[in-house]
């Protein structure tokens, strides 16, 4: 048997959390380091886990000579130089959604990928979710015809917090992070590219200087729709809710559970790993296998390529 794939996960967030949660279900990788600015978190976090190395910055972690790869569940601005930086470094790397805050940043971590040869992935996690990889594998084999995909993502935003409700010093954004899910998951589920897309944006808030409130509506070639409703302002429940339509079907998938257009729990098998599981299991076998992964940056691109055409007919 192979020796385990050495991780340096960097971002000591709720995110990076997750990671470590799922992490601790797979088997053959053991997470050597981990990198955070919050010391205490940082050291609380490897305690919880028994990583033996922490510090502070990426840097110091890509020193390591044991670390075969890196996860980044660091702050959005930071993701394509991180990205990159562990490239040029000779490590493979998963980054956190979204790849980059921008089109340019993201071609420049492609561009980077193609010229190491190394496996470079982005978390799109709806992609391996289990609600909607039992969807995928219907439309794969014809048995449900998607016609419109209704989302909402909704959270309560008006400070400039994190998902545990912690201060932090850079703004998500509506667009290039929330809406990344939903524009690569429409075109991944429907096999196509989007022809027609429209976005709308609220009010731009005076601190955090951007809209807390935008809709997207997107069409392909063969006539699915979504329509996608973000908010940062939404009072309730907060998260993502995906209705699948099809021709007499439905089906509602939120994170890893899926119910029936009624509200009908739908039995997923219990080999279906929970998204971030199942993403990060993809990593690594796309390492072990030397192959390109599902998520990998050069197919998601076409997400930010869309991004980048909506964010200009916001301006």
């Amino acid at each position: 048997m192979s020796k385990p794939l050495h991780i340096g996960l960097v971002g000591a967030g709720a995110i990076g959390a997750q990671h470590l949660d799922a992490l601790s279900m797979l088997a053959h990788v053991k997470v050597v380091s981990v990198a955070g600015k919050q010391t205490s978190q940082v050291e609380e976090l490897a305690a919880r886990y028994g990583i033996e190395h922490v510090c502070a910055e990426l840097s110091e972690m890509l020193s390591l000579r044991e670390v075969d790869a890196i996860i980044l569940c660091t702050p959005t601005p930071l993701h394509a130089r991180q990205a990159v930086q562990c490239l040029e470094s000779g490590r493979h790397v998963l980054v956190e959604i979204p790849l980059a805050d921008s089109l340019v940043g993201a071609e420049a971590v492609l561009r980077s990928q193609q010229g190491s040869g190394l496996v470079a992935m982005c978390a799109h996690t709806r992609r391996f979710n289990s609600g909607h990889r039992w969807l995928h594998e219907r439309i794969d084999r014809g048995a449900f015809v998607l016609r419109q995909l209704d989302v909402q993502t909704h959270f309560l935003r008006r400070n400039n917090t994190n998902a545990l409700g912690q201060p932090r010093n850079w703004t998500d954004h509506l667009l290039w992070h929330h809406a990344a899910h939903t524009v690569d998951l429409f075109e991944y589920q429907t096999g196509e590219r989007v022809q027609t897309a429209h976005a709308l944006q609220g009010p731009v808030h005076p601190e955090l200087r951007l809209a807390l409130d935008m809709s997207i509506q997107l069409r392909t070639r063969s006539g699915a729709l979504c329509t996608l409703s973000l908010s940062f302002n939404n009072q309730g429940p907060y998260g993502s809710t995906f209705r699948y339509i099809g021709d007499g079907e439905t089906f509602v998938a939120r994170y890893d559970e899926l119910v029936d257009g009624f509200g009908a729990r739908i039995e997923l098998p219990d080999s279906l790993l929970g998204g971030i599981a199942a993403q990060d299991q993809e990593f690594f076998a796309a390492i072990r296998e030397k192959r390109e992964p599902n998520a990998s940056v050069a197919s998601v691109l076409p997400c930010y390529r869309l991004l980048d055409e909506l964010e200009r007919q916001l301006i």
